[in-house]
């Protein structure tokens, strides 16, 4: 039960923070990202400033417990290389944000606006994910000969 409250409040003070700074709203996000046209490069101390709440937080939270709270581990990737699943995410991802203006961390919050589109996105997201999914278990399958 712990588990869940802290989780419950940790999403929402990120989804709180997501929503102060603007990033729930698609055509603020098209703006940073239209450095020729309308730039809006606000978004950039929202990013730097999310870095270094991480950054401080990574070091209080690994510089004095040994396991958190309510596990018996820390789950960390133990993944080191970069390969084409990671670059192919990261540009997937990348142009999903620069297409729709959204990413799940922003959207989430947004459908508390009630807005048809963000749900749509939502959906689509989570498609996605389940395509990748199954993507990922038919190619870990060995081919029938």
């Amino acid at each position: 039960m712990n588990k869940l409250v802290s989780a419950f409040l940790i999403g929402g003070v990120f989804g709180l923070g997501i929503a102060i700074s603007g990033m729930i709203n698609p055509a603020k996000v098209l703006n940073f990202f239209d450095i020729a046209g309308t730039w809006d490069p606000s978004l950039i101390f929202v990013m730097g400033g999310g870095l270094a709440v991480a950054f401080v937080g990574y070091r209080l939270v690994f510089g004095r417990r040994k396991t958190p709270v309510f596990e018996t581990a820390f789950a960390l990737p133990t993944k080191r290389v970069i390969d084409t699943e990671l670059v192919g995410g990261a540009a997937v991802f990348g142009i999903g944000w620069g297409i729709a203006g959204f990413c799940p961390g922003g959207a989430i919050p947004a459908l508390g606006l009630g807005y048809s589109a963000t749900a749509f996105f939502v959906a689509a997201v989570i498609a996605g994910i389940m395509v990748a999914r199954l993507a990922r278990a038919r190619l870990a399958q060995p081919a029938a000969a």
